[in-house]
C-alpha cells in the first residue's frame, strides 16, 4: 500500500484567529519600535506598518519627509495597519530619538557601516527595548543619525547589488528581532 500523501490545507480567515482593532490595540506588544527615516514612497511605509502589524511590534515613527497617514498610498499598502499600530510623525529624527532613549530604547540603524552587527550574530539582551531606524531607498540612514546610534545592524548580503528594499531589509531586520524574542520565555505564547 502505497503512503498517502499529505497535503497541506490553507487555514480559513476564522482559523487564522485575526484580532480586532480594539483587540490589537489593547494587546501587549514586543518591545520594538521602527523609525522611518526620509522614506520616499509611501508604499513603502504602508509595507512597514503591515510588517508592524503582523508582528505586534510597539509603535512606528515617522520622521522627515516620510509620508505619514492619513494617505492613499500607505493606506492602499498597509490594508488598516494604520489604524492598528501605534504610530507618531516627529520630523526630527533627533526628537524621536530623544523621546525613545528617555523611555530606555536603544537605537540602531539598519545600515552597511563600519563595525556594524551582523543581523545572524547580533544578540539582545531578554527584557531590552530596540528601535531600529530604516532611511531612504537611495541615501539609507543619515550619517548624522548613525553617529546618533547605539549601533548599526547589517545584513549580510553575498550578491552584486548589496542593496535591499526598504521594506524587504526592514521585514527581514524585525523578523530576526522577533523571532528572539519568540524564542524567550513567556513570549511564546503570543
Amino acid at each position: 500500500m502505497k503512503n498517502e500523501e499529505i497535503i497541506p490545507r490553507k487555514l480559513s480567515m476564522d482559523e487564522l484567529n485575526r484580532k480586532t482593532v480594539d483587540e490589537f490595540k489593547q494587546s501587549d506588544k514586543l518591545p520594538i519600535v521602527v523609525i522611518l527615516e526620509n522614506i520616499r514612497s509611501a508604499y513603502n511605509v504602508g509595507s512597514m506598518f503591515r510588517t508592524a502589524d503582523a508582528f505586534l511590534l510597539e509603535a512606528i515613527y515617522i520622521c522627515g519627509y516620510t509620508a505619514h497617514p492619513p494617505h492613499k498610498e500607505i493606506k492602499k499598502t498597509a490594508l488598516g495597519a494604520e489604524d492598528t499600530v501605534h504610530w507618531k510623525y516627529i520630523k526630527p529624527i533627533e526628537e524621536a530619538m530623544a523621546e525613545l532613549r528617555a523611555e530606555g530604547y536603544k537605537i540602531y540603524a539598519v545600515e552597511q557601516a563600519e563595525n556594524s552587527l551582523k543581523l545572524h550574530a547580533a544578540s539582545f539582551k531578554p527584557d531590552e527595548k530596540i528601535a531600529v531606524i530604516l532611511g531612504n531607498e537611495v541615501t539609507g540612514v543619515e550619517q548624522s543619525t548613525i553617529a546618533a546610534c547605539d549601533g548599526c545592524i547589517e545584513i549580510p548580503q553575498l550578491g552584486m547589488k548589496h542593496s535591499l528594499n526598504v521594506s524587504v531589509a526592514g521585514g527581514v531586520v524585525l523578523w530576526e528581532l522577533v523571532r528572539a524574542k519568540l524564542s524567550e520565555p513567556g513570549f511564546g505564547e503570543m
